[in-house]
């Protein structure tokens, strides 16, 4: 369901998916992730083997009256602080979503689903 916003110059709506690659594009520039991990396999793999990149992978959206909840699925670096970069992660995907895309969070919930030796080190 889209995310709808009244200004004086009109009605915005912003679509799911949008919110999704924000927050999933958020995530990967925190230092510490490695990767997002597929929630929707199928749809992840055939993005994957049509070669068009997807940066909402591993990233769910529901929406409450006001504010919206993100579901982060990601895998951390070996060596890293798990806690630590799942806060820098929570942090930035707030900042940036209230920021850019002007919706409120009221939740965001990071499921670790792995940890992989980076090629960064």
């Amino acid at each position: 369901m889209p995310t709808t916003m009244q200004t004086h110059l009109g009605t915005i709506t912003v679509v799911d998916e949008v919110i999704a690659t924000a927050a999933g594009l958020a995530a990967m520039d925190c230092y510490g992730l490695v990767g997002m991990a597929s929630r929707r396999q199928v749809k992840d793999s055939l993005t994957e083997l049509l070669g068009r990149e997807n940066p909402g992978r591993g990233v769910e959206v529901r929406q409450n009256e006001d504010t919206i909840e993100v579901d982060l699925y990601i895998i951390v670096s070996y060596g890293t602080n798990i806690y630590e970069v799942a806060q820098n992660v929570r942090e930035k995907v707030v900042y940036v979503l209230q920021n850019t895309v002007g919706v409120e969070v009221s939740k965001v919930n990071i499921y670790v689903q792995g940890v992989r030796v980076s090629s960064d080190n």
